[in-house]
This record gives structure tokens, C-alpha cells and sequence, in this order.
């Protein structure tokens, strides 16, 4: 039996978002196009995948084991598309790639020269984002691929891969800074302190940290007021090596400094063309010959 791409995509979203009408909006559709896929979707499979009879639709039992199955067949549609791209010989005129100062850029410059011996006539564009700002990017299609610290979880619209490499974080303060003279500091102090965070655009508000803050939508940004004595900040220890133009004293505190890992993302609606997969792989070093 055949099923129809759309439903499936709807069920699906309309499962991970608790309603038909939250679904359509993410789809670009009318809520009655979602119910209707859904219904027909139910028909063909003579299950009912929902229970409608609550406020907000509640998957069924039969539905949740269909739910698997469903991400399964979608997630096996896109290796399909990945391969016809990786196959065509149609090169996309443009990549808009996403970076985050997470990256440690150890291979960046490589990849860079090695993608432009391969694809000269492409033009590239380079944007720096971080975290949601990175998958809202790739959401409106404003940009082809990114790389952004490993998220908790993705929408189901975007796909993601780990990178190799990871990235140390600390917490760094000006010379001057009063905190700068501590053999350790505490929470605290640290509480105490102004904070410099990390405040994408498209933030939400539990991630925003409570107490004396300045924010910015960039480390290096952060870098430079840290490096001005406004506050404490958490920090890449490369950004702080490459780009740190005054003394910055890395703080003594219990948990730190941390290592964390990278994911390189993209979106599932829009795949990266022939450039874009090559560039991809370099970026996961699944393919080492550079031409």
C-alpha cells in the first residue's frame, strides 16, 4: 500500500507537537489539510493513530508503535534523497554555511582550500550564529549547512551529525577584574559576578540566566566586553587564544573547564546539493581525498 509523503510528514509533526493546528503552522498548511491527511492516513492503515476526544490529540497506543515506523520510512526517504544528490552532477550555484565559534577551526582552513580547488565557481557565504539562531537560519532557508554545540534535541525537520572534534569552555575575567585574583572561585561568587551570556535572537526565556547579566549574541562579542572588565564570561579556550587582544585570566572553578562536542546540521526539507554533501562530509571527515 501506498502512503502519501505529506501525511506521513504530518503525523508525524502533529505527534512531536501535541496538535494538528501547531503542525499546520510549521507545514505552511490550513490545519483542515493536516486533520484530513491524518484521517486518510488512518483510513488506509484502519487505525486510529489519535485520541481526539481530550482538548489536544493524544497519540494511541497503535499510533505510537506506527510513530516508529513512520520516522523510520521518512528518515529512509532522506538517505534516498542524500544519495541522488551525492549522485547528480547538477552543482548548486551558491552554499551559505553556518559557523559557530564552538568549532575549533583545526581542518576549517583545509576544507576551505580544498573545497575552493573543487568547486571555484561557487559563490560561498560564510554567517556566524550560534544555537537557535543556527537552526533558524537553516529553518528559512537562509543558509545550506551549520555546525552548533550538541543540542538536547533537534526538530524533526532538521538533521544532525557529530563531529569529531570537540571544544574546551572556561570562564575567563579581564586582568583587573575582582574575581581575576581568586585561587577559586565559588558559585557564589560567580552568582555574585556579572555574568556575560550567551542571548541568541531566537532565544527562549528558561535558557536565560537569572541575576546580573550582559548578554550577547556572539563569544566573540562576549570576548571583547569580558576583555573591557564587565564580567566573567564563559568562553571557547581557542577563541580566547586567537583572538584575545588584552590579558584574560582563566577562573579556577569546580567543574571546569568543560569539553564539549559539535553537531553539524542541516535541513531536511532543503538538502544540501552535490557542494553541500561534499562539504558536509569534510566537515565529519567521512571522505579524507580532498578531490
Amino acid at each position: 500500500m501506498n502512503y502519501s509523503p505529506e501525511a506521513l510528514v504530518a503525523f508525524v509533526e502533529a505527534a512531536a507537537l501535541g496538535s494538528f493546528s501547531a503542525a499546520a503552522r510549521k507545514l505552511h498548511k490550513s490545519q483542515s489539510t493536516i486533520s484530513t491527511a491524518i484521517a486518510n492516513l488512518e483510513v488506509d492503515l484502519g487505525l486510529m493513530l489519535f485520541d481526539r476526544n481530550s482538548r489536544h490529540p493524544v497519540l494511541t497506543p497503535q499510533g505510537l508503535r506506527v510513530l516508529n515506523q513512520v520516522k523510520e520510512i521518512l528518515n529512509a526517504s532522506q538517505r534516498l534523497d542524500e544519495l541522488a544528490i551525492r549522485l547528480s552532477t547538477h552543482i548548486e550555484p551558491r552554499l551559505s554555511f553556518v559557523l559557530s565559534d564552538t568549532y575549533q577551526p583545526t581542518r576549517h582552513e583545509e576544507i576551505m582550500q580544498n573545497f575552493e580547488r573543487r568547486y571555484p565557481d561557487i559563490e560561498f557565504e560564510c554567517l556566524i550564529a550560534e544555537d537557535e539562531d543556527v537552526i533558524n537560519l537553516l529553518q528559512t532557508g537562509r543558509a545550506h549547512i551549520g555546525l552548533i554545540e550538541v543540542q538536547n534535541s533537534y526538530p524533526q525537520d532538521i538533521g544532525f551529525s557529530r563531529l569529531l572534534e570537540q571544544t574546551e569552555m572556561s570562564l575567563f575575567v579581564a586582568k583587573l577584574h575582582p574575581l581575576a585574583s581568586l585561587k577559586q572561585v565559588t558559585k557564589e561568587q560567580l552568582a555574585s559576578s556579572r555574568q556575560l551570556c550567551l542571548n541568541t535572537y531566537q532565544r527562549t526565556q528558561e535558557r536565560i540566566p537569572q541575576g546580573l547579566i550582559w548578554s550577547a549574541p556572539s563569544y566573540l562579542m562576549l570576548l571583547e566586553m569580558a576583555e573591557q572588565g564587565f564580567g566573567w564570561a564563559i568562553l571557547p579556550r581557542w577563541l580566547v587564544r586567537q583572538f584575545s587582544q588584552r590579558p584574560l585570566i582563566e577562573l579556577n572553578a569546580r567543574g571546569w573547564p568543560k569539553t564539549i562536542s559539535v553537531d553539524a546540521v542541516w535541513s531536511k526539507n532543503s538538502l544540501p546539493g552535490p557542494a553541500g554533501r561534499w562539504f558536509l562530509d569534510q566537515l565529519l571527515d567521512l571522505d579524507k581525498q580532498p578531490l
